[in-house]
């Protein structure tokens, strides 16, 4: 059978292994697995989402308030922005999937960092566009303005704080390069950790109601799948203009939220006590990692978010260590995929991370 052409050169996004998956190929019991894979949050839910959850379990039958409403309007308060302004997807990555397909084509290009989130490529050649990198891992903007400068690309994409790599981008130095860019740039401010980087260094931290007042071709991504621990549930959202909006909206399939997610969102969002305990309780773990890693003379690269990348030796390696961890029943993510000889480990709570640093302890 034929398929496009542009599926040839698209390589599948590697998702963090899941637990059953880990249970099936080594038969370790799932009350053993600690997985640090995918930055989910370690302290699960907010038990007032688990409430709201299941308060609507009878509604499954019915198709979702397509119009979603309540979550709009609560995420308009909270981020004192017009609900019009507001797009709703099925993890935030939908809305990258939408934007990708409105702005980019065969005939033009996107740029992105050098290591950054994968679905930005896969997305682009989606369309056949081409895709234009730095050279740095962390984020340059000196390098982006100039291959902007050089290419013209219709898309930039930041992703800030940058995954897998933990790095962010200053507030001020992002606008400083959001003043310099052309109007009809689309471009996207990732900002799927931005919850944890404003707690830890005000001076990262990005608003989207300054955002979408200051530039009319800037679109924020944000998530509820990291610090409100809803990354089960699939919801993320963009806030941008309105004209950004209204094209993305002609993407947007109908129901492509469910009634339960949205319940649990909003919910979420309302209980900010429980957003506040778990960013602050991250740190206080971080702080163990980056004690490892410097006791075992192995670099860190400084995290803004719930996860940390340790880049390995020259004599270690990534792949061998991230398989030898799943045997003994710890996920990690291999960074190998990224060119990177690194392993990207999400922060998790105390006992987790006890159970990380003994098995890594033997393996570096």
């Amino acid at each position: 059978m034929q398929f496009n052409e542009t599926l040839k050169n698209i390589k599948t996004y590697e998702a963090g292994k899941p637990i059953e998956l880990v249970v099936r190929e080594f038969g370790i019991k799932p009350e053993d697995i600690v997985k640090l894979a995918s930055n989910e949050n370690p302290y699960g839910v907010s038990p007032k989402v688990q409430e709201a959850v299941r308060a609507r379990v009878g509604d499954m039958y019915m198709y979702p308030d397509d119009s979603m409403f309540e979550l709009k309007d609560a995420l308009a308060k909270h981020f004192e922005v017009p609900s019009k302004n507001i797009i709703i997807g099925s993890g935030s990555d939908q809305v990258i999937e939408f934007a990708v397909h409105a702005k980019a084509n065969e005939n033009n290009a996107i740029l992105i960092n050098s290591v950054t989130f994968a679905m930005y490529e896969i997305y682009a050649k989606h369309v056949g566009t081409k895709v234009f990198r730095t050279a740095s891992r962390e984020h340059n903007l000196d390098e982006f303005y100039s291959l902007y400068k050089e290419h013209k690309p219709a898309m930039i994409f930041l992703c800030t704080p940058n995954n897998p790599t933990g790095d962010a981008i200053d507030h001020d130095a992002l606008l400083d390069f959001l003043d310099k860019i052309d109007t009809d740039t689309l471009v996207v401010v990732d900002g799927a950790y931005m919850e944890y980087a404003a707690y830890k260094d005000p001076s990262k931290r990005i608003t989207p109601k300054e955002l979408i007042e200051r530039y009319k071709n800037v679109l924020y991504l944000g998530t509820f799948s990291k610090a409100y621990g809803l990354g089960g549930m699939r919801i993320g959202y963009g806030i941008a203009s309105e004209e950004i909006i209204e094209a993305l909206y002609k993407l947007r399939p109908p129901f492509n939220v469910t009634t339960l997610s949205l319940a649990a969102a909003q919910t979420a969002l309302e209980d900010q006590a429980f957003v506040a305990m778990s960013v602050k309780k991250n740190f206080e773990e971080m702080r163990r990692y980056e004690e490892f890693a410097e006791e075992k003379r192995i670099e860190i690269i400084p995290s803004y978010t719930n996860f940390v990348t340790l880049l390995l030796k020259n004599n270690q390696n990534s792949s061998e260590i991230s398989e030898n961890l799943l045997k003994k029943g710890i996920i990690v993510r291999d960074l190998s995929s990224y060119n990177l000889n690194a392993i990207r480990i999400t922060v998790g709570t105390k006992k987790q991370n006890d159970r990380l640093f003994e098995e890594l302890d033997k393996l570096i």
